[in-house]
């Protein structure tokens, strides 16, 4: 029988910060309303690229493996901000990075994209069609902020996370893993014209995002739940066998909420979203690596992912992390700074939206 074991991981977070006070000087709210209602403190926005993003989360995760890029048999992007629709962003990055021999394609299920991904690869590889893969969730969803929507403009922010898995004889990696889609739930989390419609065509790329709170709070704690059940039965687990949980990190209450219907301890749980905001299909990946980072996996720990993403797209897994918790090498790889403040990175946004930001503004 063959499994894929995480080998491999990297991400890389943008240096530019927009914090909650930083939003309070351009739209009517605060760090206290901000933070109360979700759990964030600032989020990560992005002067490059997805594809760039992804391609330095790669490097750091292939760096970590110790695996040349010559070695790998595909790459999967999860997201949902690609910079083309055709070619595929894939195909981008498995080029910078020298992956001569390695298939490539995108895959867009929103925040659930970079689970969904893992998931695919590692069929593949137990399958036999493949023996190595990069799976990358990358996003640069400040590009959608619309900033007259003060409840949900403060939701997201931008990075890239990655993972390499690899062919292992030994039971690890993802053992068992539930995807879903709720049903007739599209409307309420929908950027309109994201995509080959007339509208987007006419070269406008500002967009504005649909968000209905309630509801999605509603769904993502039921279409996450019934997954998590379905993989532990699957597994032959109960809660108390978890040894963490690594959930998609959309809103601290929807985290929160989520533990107490699993009677799964917080202290148990991996909370990322103070740091990053919404990263959508880089936000596991994300939390993953700071886990690891901060000692908090352990050899042979049984891991519980579960996301939810526009859709609205659900999922679970169980993972199971093999021997080794610290990287193998480390890349030198990296992106230049943005000259620059936040305020200037989002200065054609702010007028697009009419927000008085120019007293902010350093450049130009």
């Amino acid at each position: 029988m063959r499994y894929a074991q995480i080998t491999g991981w990297g991400k890389y977070a943008p240096p530019l910060l927009m914090t909650n006070d930083d939003m309070a000087k351009v739209l009517d709210t605060s760090d206290e309303w901000i933070y109360s209602r979700s759990g964030i403190r600032q989020r990560h926005y992005s002067h490059v690229s997805t594809g760039e993003m992804a391609w330095l989360a790669a490097e750091r995760a292939l760096a970590a493996a110790g695996v040349d890029a010559d070695d790998i048999d595909l790459v999967v992007l999860g997201s949902t901000t690609p910079e083309e629709i055709c070619p595929n962003t894939a195909s981008y990055i498995k080029n910078k990075l020298g992956a001569k021999k390695a298939a490539a394609f995108d895959l867009n299920s929103a925040c659930t994209s970079w689970f969904y991904g893992l998931n695919a690869a590692t069929d593949m590889i137990r399958a036999g069609s493949i023996s190595k893969a990069l799976v990358i969730g990358s996003e640069r969803i400040s590009l959608a902020m619309d900033w007259n929507k003060r409840e949900s403009c403060f939701l997201f922010g931008d990075g890239a996370g990655a993972v390499v898995i690899e062919a292992a004889d030994q039971r690890v990696g993802l053992l068992s893993a539930k995807m879903s889609c709720v049903p007739d739930s599209r409307a309420c989390l929908h950027l309109p014209n994201w995509g080959m419609s007339p509208a987007h065509l006419t070269g406008d790329i500002f967009v504005s995002l649909n968000f209905e709170g309630q509801e999605i709070f509603k769904s993502a704690v039921k279409g996450m739940s019934d997954a998590i059940v379905d993989v532990l039965e699957k597994e032959g687990l109960t809660a108390s066998d978890i040894d963490l949980f690594i959930p998609h990190q959309a809103n601290i209450r929807i985290i929160q909420t989520l533990a107490k219907r699993l009677d799964f301890p917080m202290e148990k749980v991996v909370v990322a979203i103070e740091e990053y905001a919404n990263t959508s299909a880089a936000s596991i990946p994300l939390a993953l690596c700071d886990a690891l980072a901060a000692g908090r996996v352990k050899p042979g720990m049984t891991i519980l992912t579960a996301t939810f993403g526009a859709g609205l797209t659900c999922g679970a897994g169980i993972i199971r992390w093999g021997d080794r918790v610290d990287p193998i090498a480390e890349s030198d790889a990296s992106i230049p700074d943005f000259e620059g403040t936040v305020f200037d990175l989002m200065a054609d946004s702010f007028v697009h939206y009419g927000v008085d930001a120019k007293h902010l503004l350093t450049k130009g």
